[in-house]
């Protein structure tokens, strides 16, 4: 006879830990009956295309679409998480409560912590430490320990593989939403850092990447991750330096081989005089029309500020551009990207030098990316029992 796997990440909806804390403190002064009443209740006013229902503003449609028992365990989660956790949003933390017994499972009586719904209160190590494997997470911290920064879609792949293997998620569509919710629980707690759409594991995170149990795994794993991470973030480093001496002419030509590895098409380096402050131009295909876009170089290290924003917008028409790119390895002025993108104004795009360097990471311009494959023992695998026939 064999052993079968248990199953993991198992929660659909997967909430983060602040709204599930939340919850815990109403939840334990209602019964679960009127929980999963309110959860009924507002799935069955999903409304339709012509009569879409706005669920923004729970202080509007709290009192106009709910009544009774339903009301007053809306009002109370809506005003004590101070109108951070929607009611209507709850399903997914509802499954995760339930699926985990942090509140009992008694009906008929109001719901009472448990000792994991306790611990999971006071931020036990080994309670959340728990619920965390349950549903992967270390795991995904160690995916993206091996190639952070990454976007989701880099992620996509390792993590699909793993939920094959061990979950009941088989689809391309649960793939995404288990990885975009989970990313996003890990934020908040600090263990990965966001910045746009990429997505760092911190050093936070590196630690608790490492699985627990078998001692000589953790160590293991744990200084590989270390290591990838503290090379990596040298050479991040060693890029921005390398940016920041660069012969002026030579970033505009790197800028060039960047906007070709983006699908730019007619890229061309301007001319050293008489280009009224652009750089680079080039085309880029929106659909099925073509745009011109007009680029401006800046190897500058401190911020800056509004009137280089205002001079390549007033430089627009002279190159028939619809829109213009500045790029910089320092950073911008505060207010600078509110008047990028001020209404009825050509959009005009800042790139920092964070910005660069993940762009020059993600399309392999002036940059190398290794795969690491790491191979484990599967434990579980020599745990089985082998299956035996029985001959009569």
């Amino acid at each position: 006879m064999t052993t079968s796997r248990p199953r993991i990440v198992r929660t659909p909806l997967f909430p983060t830990y602040s709204e599930v804390s939340a919850l815990l403190k109403v939840f334990q002064h209602y019964r679960k009956a009127q929980v999963q009443s309110l959860i009924k209740a507002l799935h069955n006013q999903v409304g339709t295309v012509k009569n879409n229902v706005d669920w923004s503003n729970p202080d509007q449609w709290i009192g106009e679409k709910l009544q009774g028992d339903d009301r007053q365990l809306a009002t109370d989660i809506w005003q004590q998480s101070q109108r951070k956790v929607n009611p209507r949003h709850i399903y997914g933390a509802y499954l995760f409560i339930a699926g985990f017994d942090l509140l009992d499972n008694h009906s008929n009586d109001l719901w009472q912590l448990t000792a994991a719904g306790q611990g999971f209160l006071d931020n036990q190590p080994d309670v959340v430490r728990q619920l965390d494997e349950a549903e992967g997470l270390p795991q995904l911290l160690a995916i993206l320990a091996t190639c952070s920064p990454a976007r989701r879609g880099d992620l996509l792949e390792e993590w699909s593989e793993f939920l094959l293997e061990n979950s009941n998620y088989k689809t391309p569509s649960t793939f995404k939403d288990t990885l975009s919710r989970r990313l996003g629980n890990l934020v908040e707690r600090g263990y990965v850092s966001r910045e746009g759409n990429s997505y760092s594991i911190t050093s936070k995170g590196v630690d608790y990447a490492a699985p627990q149990g078998i001692q000589r795994t953790p160590a293991a794993h744990h200084s590989v991750a270390n290591a990838v991470k503290a090379y990596n973030d040298t050479q991040m480093a060693a890029l921005r330096s390398q940016l920041e001496s660069m012969d002026p002419y030579r970033f505009e030509a790197l800028i060039k081989d960047l906007l070709e590895a983006m699908d730019y098409e007619n890229v061309e380096v301007t001319k050293q005089s008489g280009d009224k402050g652009v750089d680079v131009t080039a085309n880029f295909q929106f659909g099925i029309t073509e745009i011109k876009e007009v680029v401006q170089v800046k190897r500058h290290r401190g911020n800056l500020g509004r009137p280089v924003l205002d001079q390549l917008r007033g430089v627009l028409p002279l190159h028939g551009a619809l829109r213009g790119t500045i790029i910089t390895i320092g950073g911008f002025a505060k207010g600078c990207k509110d008047v990028a993108l001020f209404p009825g104004a050509a959009p005009i795009t800042l790139i920092d030098g964070d910005k660069l360097i993940e762009l020059l990471v993600k399309h392999n311009v002036a940059v190398k990316q290794k795969k690491l494959t790491l191979i484990e023992i599967d434990d579980s695998y020599f745990l089985d029992e082998p299956e035996t026939s029985i001959t009569e």
